[in-house]
């Protein structure tokens, strides 16, 4: 029983060092969105750190406009960073997961 307990304590701890690995990997993995337009694009990381924003001059005649574009690119960029970054992170969590009984929770 203990050598069981003691397997899944190195099993768990060794999926907690490779999540940390991703989420070092996903700091590198670049997101890019643009308007439909291509008059905005936003790159960012797959952790949500932004990089990278290129604005055409046409946009700053009308601030309005801007932060309208601004708020979609951003929405657009984050959710697909963040679908990402959610499955990166799932795939290694479901990998390292122990074999306990009654705990299917990566189904």
């Amino acid at each position: 029983m203990f050598g069981d307990l003691m397997g899944m304590m190195g099993k768990l701890k060794e999926t907690q060092q490779k999540v940390e690995e991703t989420k070092k990997r996903l700091d590198h993995v670049l997101i890019d969105e643009k308007s439909t337009d291509g008059l905005l694009e936003v790159t960012l990381t797959a952790n949500r750190k932004i990089k990278n924003i290129t604005i055409s001059n046409d946009l700053l005649q009308d601030k309005e406009m801007l932060e309208d574009y601004l708020i979609n690119v951003l929405n657009k960029a984050i959710e697909k960073a963040t679908n990402v970054n959610e499955t990166e992170l799932a795939a290694v969590a479901k990998e390292g997961m122990p074999n306990i009984p009654g705990m299917d929770m990566f189904k």
